[in-house]
């Protein structure tokens, strides 16, 4: 990991960075091939991606249906859920931990000192769907989806001694704090190729309704449960856009996505007297593409024009350049592989790869996975319909 980020909201500020998961868009072709999808998306998953791919597409297209897409990314790079886990069965295993033996305090303490100092642990869950109906008059797309991302850290008690009764007085006194930020989203996308000179290009645009979620809790060690991350919540609804463009020719392309146009803000709770109130940022994000989408080869390049912000007290910032590339079997299979970095080191640089079946081109399903290093990585699956 290279740097702190929103976990520190949870430690005090006094853990100095960690990782958020990279991948926050659930769209498995993309994933595999590095999460690139500005010029390489399909009209199905134009709206998550470039709004104007909606417009590219095969004369034969008539509807497809996605549902669902979903993605997870985790960052455990201490194996912290394991070791809190251990450590709960142990205490739980003398009720409150009364009568324990000496080996089992030591076992105990043990596990409290792996604690102490570890990274924040951070996860990443969205899911997404979509209804589109190519036309040559204009492409629509209903569209919906969202994340969430929790990230925990613990804040252990420093050691009291080795007696069942110091390390029982330990484990009491030792918390563990947890934020979470959530998007959801659903709306339309409008795409229409045009000639102009004679060049092709795409507009697109997607307005759409958001609802904007924050989390945050603070509690000791023996009642930690990622699950429980939605217990305080704070939520704001707002209305967004996002615009797109594309050149193609042939297999040719190059393109221009903005997402989030109105830049959005949201506080989480104030989790005690200790942790302040932060705010989160939902600021616009422009990506350019380059790529080549060939019958049997696709490549692809974007780069983040703009950092992507979540924090405003913290220095949490992500700005990445992508790779994918994408070998198609006659339109049966689909390989990909990619590669991301983040030019701000906020995150590891991570590699990607995938799969693709799609029979009959009536129904594709895709599956792909990301590794950033050890305890830190990513899978997520498409399952699609066209007609």
């Amino acid at each position: 990991m290279k740097k702190t980020t929103l976990a520190v909201v949870c430690a005090l500020g006094t853990i100095s960075t960690s990782s958020i998961a990279a991948t926050q868009m659930a769209d498995a072709r993309s994933n595999g091939m590095g999460n690139t999808g500005v010029v390489s998306a399909d009209y199905l998953l134009a709206p998550f991606h470039n709004p104007a791919l909606g417009a590219l597409h095969r004369d034969n297209d008539d509807v497809g249906i996605l549902f669902p897409a979903f993605g997870l990314t985790a960052h455990d790079q201490d194996e912290t859920i394991q070791t809190i886990d251990d450590a709960q069965d142990l205490y739980d295993r003398y009720g409150d931990f009364t009568g324990a033996t000496p080996s089992d305090a030591a076992e105990l303490n043990k596990f409290m000192d792996e604690l102490e100092g570890n990274a924040p642990v951070a996860v990443t869950a969205g899911l997404n769907f979509a209804v589109a109906i190519p036309t040559r008059a204009v492409s629509v797309n209903l569209f919906g989806g969202g994340y969430t991302e929790v990230i925990a850290a613990t804040m252990i008690t420093p050691d009291k001694g080795d007696s069942a009764d110091q390390v029982k007085q330990r484990y009491d006194e030792s918390k563990f704090a947890m934020v979470a930020f959530g998007v959801t989203e659903v709306g339309l996308s409008f795409a229409k190729s045009f000639e102009l000179g004679d060049q092709n290009i795409a507009f697109g645009i997607s307005p759409k309704y958001q609802n904007l979620l924050t989390y945050s809790q603070v509690d000791f060690i023996d009642n930690f449960d990622l699950d429980d991350y939605d217990k305080s919540e704070r939520s704001k609804t707002a209305f967004n856009v996002d615009l797109g463009m594309a050149w193609h020719s042939g297999p040719l392309r190059a393109g221009l996505a903005m997402k989030n146009l109105f830049a959005q803000e949201i506080e989480t709770e104030v989790l005690d007297a200790t942790i302040g109130r932060y705010t989160y940022e939902l600021n616009p994000q422009a990506t350019i593409g380059l790529g080549y989408a060939g019958e049997y080869l696709a490549a692809s390049v974007d780069f983040d024009l703009t950092k992507q912000k979540r924090f405003k007290e913290l220095n949490d910032d992500t700005q990445f350049l992508r790779f994918g590339v994408e070998g198609n079997a006659w339109g049966w299979a689909q390989l990909r592989a990619g590669y991301e970095m983040d030019l701000e080191d906020t995150l590891d640089d991570s590699i990607t790869a995938g799969i693709g079946i799609s029979p009959f081109d009536a129904v594709s399903f895709d599956i792909a996975g990301s590794y950033a290093g050890e305890n830190q990585f990513g899978a997520s699956a498409n399952l699609a319909f066209t007609f």
